[in-house]
């Protein structure tokens, strides 16, 4: 079987409040693709998901994010559920971690409520996105470009709406997490592609019915 993330290590930046499935699909995902998962969080010990309104399980955290750095990882992965993002987004360790990732063009996958934290570590400006409808504005107010769609792919940012989508996104993380950082800082990638895309490289879709068309820009 092809393991395409082989020796690729994985950070899930996440807190209490985490939705279960929003980790556990895309882990599991990166696990039989070749990858190590590792949980990252605002203290040791563990951390719990719910399932919608009610409580999940405890997973181990493996590191704090005070103690994180994204030099260790070759990408990051952002659950969602609206106490955890909710969270990390006041946190300056959290906020650190997630910008080293963007400076470095490291690739990001949200899904639902994730993005959220990307408004604060000014990464969603000039961006094509999704997530849960209910954070649309607030991307909006920081300048993306939101799409009602179940996966959108933008210059290595992965993003999705809500537990439902997650067969697309974790396909699609799974192509872009393959293959890899890029040599320039996410936040600065859009005009420099732009400029150099042929047919070849860039596809464009036109708009048809329906929620679950995937749309991507690689």
């Amino acid at each position: 079987m092809a393991s395409p993330l082989a020796g690729k290590t994985i950070a899930a930046l996440m807190t209490d409040g985490f939705e279960q499935s929003e980790f556990t699909s895309p882990r599991d995902a990166l696990n039989a693709a070749g990858a190590s998962v590792r949980v990252v969080s605002l203290k040791p010990g563990h951390v719990r998901g719910w399932e919608h309104f009610d409580k999940g399980d405890t997973f181990v955290v493996d590191v704090t994010v005070a103690k994180a750095s994204a030099d260790d990882f070759d990408a990051l992965l952002l659950p969602g559920g609206i106490a955890n993002p909710d969270q990390l987004r006041t946190d300056a360790h959290s906020l650190a971690f997630v910008r080293g990732f963007i400076e470095a063009g490291k690739p990001i996958a949200a899904i639902c409520h994730g993005p959220w934290t990307l408004i604060d570590a000014n990464a969603v400006a000039g961006k094509r996105m999704t997530s849960y409808k209910s954070i649309r504005t607030d991307l909006e107010n920081a300048g993306a470009e939101w799409v009602d769609e179940a996966c959108v792919v933008d210059k290595g940012l992965v993003t999705s709406r809500d537990p439902k989508d997650l067969p697309e996104f974790n396909a699609r993380m799974i192509e872009v997490f393959a293959r890899g950082a890029t040599d320039r800082p996410l936040h600065a990638l859009g005009a420099e592609l732009d400029q150099a895309a042929t047919p070849a490289k860039v596809s464009t879709i036109t708009p048809t019915a329906g929620p679950q068309r995937v749309s991507a820009t690689v």
